[in-house]
């Protein structure tokens, strides 16, 4: 693979690298991040190594990172070039409960505020950050329908859903002839491989592309973390703060590392490039999320995609990272079922 070997994004047209340069980190306001002029020799290298999506949303770093991105796009006139994704969900008024959630109100305040950060009069891709619960997927489904046909919007995705939320919105927009979301983000590594139960499965089935974040799960994956020392960096940072949602530090965890850092010395290449390349290769996957704060985390990133991982070894890091086998799927493929359902006839389905 190389980033220049683009693949449309779902069933669309929109045509993407197969590593997005994600912006979390530009900016910084969290105690983390990069500051501009690092952001800009970043996209410059992206950009140089043929990358053309780049990923940011309303939320982080408080805006600023929309800005840093309107800025930079601005500067080096690059609007036709890029595929520019932004996302929305998140409150942008303590208080006032319609500047928050995915309903109508709060898409369109969200979509004019970050058109006026981003200095853009359209977004290539906007993602809904994250399911509210509350807001009916009819809703967000004709409003989004609307802000395509009003060209405000050229695609749209949903990020952090259930797999049962996305498959509904897409049947819903197959029976209405209207427009469908073309992608799913959601958070995909050797450590989080939930997702192949069911989004993954449901992504396929209804033409919609899988974008990872957090490949490298928030930079343990590197292999810069030891049992039993602190560490530094992203996840200490979120830690301190009360933010333990993307604490992955477990004794299962561990045993995934080990096996990572084996295979990162077999082949010759660092463990996060390993990672990477694992989660940019895998079923379904089509442009992977990458993050960085300095250059030389993005030249690394940008190396993921150089090599092969040679099948033992790839067959030893799924063994490693193997999800739990659980209800309903058990059934599918643990005799006796597959012989009491096909009556011993061997059976090969069109998805094969």
């Amino acid at each position: 693979m190389s980033l220049t070997q683009y693949l449309t994004l779902g069933r669309s047209g929109l045509r993407v690298s197969p590593l997005c340069l994600g912006t979390m980190t530009f900016g910084t306001e969290r105690g983390w991040g990069a500051d501009e002029t690092t952001c800009g020799q970043m996209l410059d290298a992206y950009l140089q190594a043929g990358g053309n999506f780049l990923d940011t949303a309303d939320l982080y770093t408080e805006g600023t990172s929309e800005k840093i991105c309107g800025r930079l796009i601005r500067d080096r006139n690059l609007r036709d070039r890029l595929v520019l994704a932004t996302k929305y969900t998140f409150n942008g008024e303590r208080g006032n409960p319609n500047a928050g959630g995915n309903g109508r109100k709060n898409m369109y305040r969200a979509l004019e505020g970050s058109l006026r950060r981003l200095q853009t009069d359209y977004i290539d891709l906007y993602w809904m950050h994250v399911w509210d619960g509350v807001t009916p997927v009819e809703e967000v489904m004709a409003s989004m329908n609307d802000l395509v046909r009003s060209g405000k919007v050229r695609y749209f995705g949903f990020s952090d859903v259930p797999a049962w939320y996305a498959a509904r919105a897409q049947t819903l927009a197959q029976f209405a002839h209207s427009e469908p979301a073309i992608a799913l983000q959601l958070e995909y590594s050797l450590v989080e491989r939930n997702i192949e139960r069911e989004h993954i499965p449901a992504a396929r089935e209804f033409g919609m592309g899988i974008c990872p974040w957090s490949p490298l799960a928030g930079g343990f994956l590197a292999g810069k973390y030891k049992r039993g020392e602190p560490g530094e960096g992203r996840l200490e940072t979120m830690s301190a703060s009360g933010n333990t949602l993307f604490e992955r530090r477990n004794e299962r965890t561990w045993r995934i590392l080990d096996v990572l850092l084996e295979a990162s010395s077999a082949i010759g290449r660092p463990a996060a490039e390993v990672a990477l390349n694992w989660v940019a290769t895998q079923r379904g996957v089509s442009s992977t999320i990458i993050g960085a704060t300095k250059m030389s985390q993005l030249e690394s990133n940008l190396r993921a995609l150089e090599f092969a991982i040679p099948p033992e070894i790839r067959a030893r890091l799924d063994q490693a990272s193997t999800l739990e086998r659980a209800h309903p799927y058990v059934m599918f493929d643990s005799p006796p079922f597959p012989e009491m359902i096909n009556g011993g006839v061997a059976i090969r389905g069109w998805r094969s």
